[in-house]
């Protein structure tokens, strides 16, 4: 009879112990459910970058030179929202030193760093400029810190790009270049609804 009670004692243990083990995997399960949700589901920052979405007018200025002149032409982009308005993809198309340039940007902003991150590919070179940053509410800018080759010493450089929503129909992009620890403006590009 004591080894009947202490067989259902040891039993009715062993039960609880796997309904709790159950229980806590259940937990974490969904846990991991909630993470992978919030994760995937678009926020405000993306309803943020689906403002830029459209047809732009481009008006475009680079310096080659910091203490020169820009150069300024004007060009297209068109913008949308992309994988269930998670990233934004646009293409440009314009001249740069009197030659056809086309080129692709790619952004998004990652729910869990509170990060954007950004590349930029084209058709006068083979690199891709990568960036990663950070909105600032009070100026309603997305400053982003990247780098890309520089085809000529073959080193990274380093840059800083703005983008400033003006209002719906404008909006502003300035690209500043770190040269052996100097900053100064390389391109700014000012975009019209169409």
């Amino acid at each position: 009879m004591l080894i009947q009670k202490m067989f259902f004692l040891i039993l009715l243990v062993l039960l609880c112990s796997v309904n709790l083990i159950y229980a806590q995997q259940e937990n974490a399960q969904t846990e991991e459910m909630k993470a992978w949700t919030d994760y995937m589901t678009p926020g405000s920052m993306h309803e943020m970058m689906a403002k830029f979405a459209g047809s732009w007018k481009t008006v475009h200025k680079f310096w080659t030179d910091p203490a020169g002149e820009p150069m300024a032409t004007e060009g297209t982009s068109n913008t949308e929202m992309i994988l269930g308005g998670r990233y934004q993809m646009s293409k440009f198309n314009g001249s740069l030193m009197g030659m056809p340039m086309e080129g692709v940007w790619m952004m998004g902003f990652d729910n869990v760093t509170q990060e954007f991150t950004a590349i930029w590919i084209d058709n006068m070179g083979t690199g891709t400029a990568i960036a990663k940053g950070k909105y600032d509410e009070p100026t309603k800018t997305i400053l982003l810190n990247g780098s890309m080759v520089d085809p000529i010493s073959k080193m990274d450089m380093k840059f800083k790009q703005y983008l400033k929503m003006v209002d719906n129909d404008h909006f502003n992009m300035q690209m500043k270049l770190d040269v052996n620890g100097q900053e100064f403006n390389s391109m700014e590009i000012e975009f019209t609804r169409q």
